[in-house]
């Protein structure tokens, strides 16, 4: 046991003979026992040889400045702005005036008046042309449930039936009617009927086609030329008897409903 103690004292020698030396923070300290800080101030600088000496030129300076002369500033070019003038005003109740005898001349003769609330209103013009069917009093005044049922029956007695008569033909057209030629046809669009040679392209067929104002012109046209069994200007590649996508559909549709 004595000598487990013995060895543990000599490794706790050994060990704080090899730790480094701590330098003294005391060092230069007037009472190195106290440490940085904990000196006497006896050796210290005052305030009094801190603060900075006076100068004594500096009242005399001072006073040379406020007797000088102080600096004259620039010269400013100041450009009058002229007064604008404004034409004196005109009396319109004086004619003798040029302007007020202008101003008449163009108000077919009447003096142009001065806004002023003493002015007074205007008159009421009693216009016979101008409708007061929105006023429920004048109205009442002069209609009746009497008047507006005798109204109503020579309304009745005026009426008149117009008869339907047959569709005129337009000049130019010869006997080709598409309205009739519509209805005596069942066949859709598409539906090939009549043969063709197949020859001419889809562009000629476009190209001819855009030269009429619309395709009830051209189906005329192609009836005329001999269609639907002739197609001599390739009208009707397809062979359905309708021309540049004629549509018989709608004046079926019209017949039907009629």
């Amino acid at each position: 046991m004595s000598i487990r103690i013995s060895l543990s004292a000599l490794a706790c020698v050994v060990l704080a003979a090899c730790q480094p030396a701590v330098p003294d923070s005391a060092a230069g300290v007037p009472d190195p026992g106290r440490g940085v800080g904990f000196g006497s101030i006896s050796g210290l600088p005052t305030l009094d040889a801190l603060r900075v000496p006076e100068d004594p030129n500096q009242q005399r300076r001072e006073a040379a400045l406020e007797q000088s002369a102080p600096l004259a500033p620039d010269p400013v070019t100041v450009t009058s702005i002229p007064t604008p003038t404004f034409p004196a005003p005109v009396d319109s109740t004086n004619a003798d005036q040029p302007a007020a005898a202008a101003a008449a001349a163009a108000n077919s003769g009447v003096a142009p008046v001065e806004a002023s609330p003493s002015n007074a209103p205007p008159p009421m013009l009693n216009n016979p042309g101008i409708s007061d069917e929105q006023d429920f009093d004048a109205v009442a005044s002069r209609e009746s449930i009497e008047s507006d049922a005798a109204r109503i029956a020579a309304n009745r007695q005026q009426y008149e039936v117009v008869q339907p008569t047959a569709v005129p033909t337009r000049a130019g057209q010869g006997d080709v009617n598409i309205v009739q030629y519509a209805l005596q046809t069942r066949h859709p669009r598409g539906t090939r009927v009549y043969p063709r040679l197949g020859l001419r392209s889809q562009a000629r067929t476009q190209r001819v086609c855009a030269s009429y104002a619309s395709a009830d012109l051209a189906q005329i046209d192609f009836l005329e030329r001999g269609g639907p069994q002739r197609d001599r200007r390739g009208l009707d590649p397809d062979g359905d008897g309708y021309a540049c996508s004629w549509d018989p559909a709608p004046f079926r549709r019209a017949a039907a409903a009629g």
